[in-house]
């Protein structure tokens, strides 16, 4: 399972998100994820928006095996419900 998390330097909720992430590849063997960084690599929300498929008004935004999860809350849930977060 790969992720991939679009963040922007100095957002809490990106920060969160990481962590979540880092800690799902620590406990488990089938997960991947990736970081990138906009601001650094001049992605913007409406670029996102043409992978999405609708507006995108904050960050983090989240995909999982490339489909759209959310932002941080969304991929927290989804973690605790898909992927055992916090269940060790």
């Amino acid at each position: 399972m790969f992720t991939v998390i679009f963040g922007r330097p100095g957002c809490p909720f990106c920060v969160r998100a990481k962590q979540i992430a880092e800690k799902l590849e620590e406990n488990r063997d089938d997960f991947e994820f990736n970081y990138i960084d906009m601001q650094a690599e001049g992605i913007s929300k409406a670029d996102l928006e043409k992978t999405v498929g609708k507006p995108v008004l904050t960050v983090p935004q989240i995909f999982i095996d490339e489909k759209h999860i959310g932002g941080c809350d969304e991929f927290e849930a989804y973690a605790r419900e898909h992927l055992e977060l916090y269940a060790r």
